[in-house]
């Protein structure tokens, strides 16, 4: 008799693997750090200047300035980046949007690894909200437009848009979290999905 213990599956008919063999993984790797650490990044800047920091002060623009950076640094992994980051893998065209969104009014949209093209759609909202925002609040320091109350409102409305937007991103993914069975908030704190 053989020293050697029987392949798993072999029994059953299904594929035979060796017991050194390592069996699929249940979840696969989606969000990689650079993306995770660019979404909790602006949560907590959004967050700490829209509700903790006061307007004007030194702290503000510091976390602007950090916030503009993340941003800077996320557009250019969405060229070079891991797969599921890559705008090339998730900005849909409107067709395939379109599909999409007939598809969730129907309730049967599918479940995606990355963004889905509805999600995908709002984080570029987001991103050229973001974008904006840091924009009127770096001209806000140049002399040009010293105490302009137009470039003000525009700054504080870019913000509450923001966090508008943020809040529908929320319970859009808490929904579909619930829908699909899986905590896309974890997700994004350990990179990881369910494999499909």
């Amino acid at each position: 008799m053989s020293g050697t213990l029987p392949s798993v599956g072999a029994a059953s008919g299904g594929p035979a693997h060796s017991p050194r063999e390592a069996l699929p993984a249940p979840e696969v790797m989606v969000w990689d750090p650079v993306v995770r650490i660019f979404h909790w990044t602006v949560v907590a800047g959004c967050l700490l200047n829209l509700f903790v920091v006061e307007d004007g002060e030194a702290l503000h623009e510091i976390i602007g300035y950090v916030v503009a950076a993340v941003l800077v640094v996320r557009v250019i992994w969405g060229f070079i980046g891991t797969p599921y980051a890559r705008f090339a893998a998730f900005v849909p065209g409107p067709r395939r949007l379109a599909q999409y969104l007939s598809a969730l009014a129907k309730g049967r949209e599918p479940r995606m690894l990355g963004h889905n093209p509805a999600g995908a759609v709002m984080m570029l909202a987001l991103m050229a909200l973001l974008a904006a925002t840091c924009v009127s609040g770096w001209m806000m320091g140049l002399d040009a437009f010293w105490g302009a109350d137009w470039l003000e409102e525009t700054h504080e409305w870019l913000a509450n848009s923001i966090l508008v937007m943020a809040l529908l991103h929320a319970a859009a993914a808490l929904i579909e979290s619930r829908r699909h069975r899986e905590n896309l908030v974890l997700a994004m704190i350990t990179g990881r999905k369910r494999r499909a």
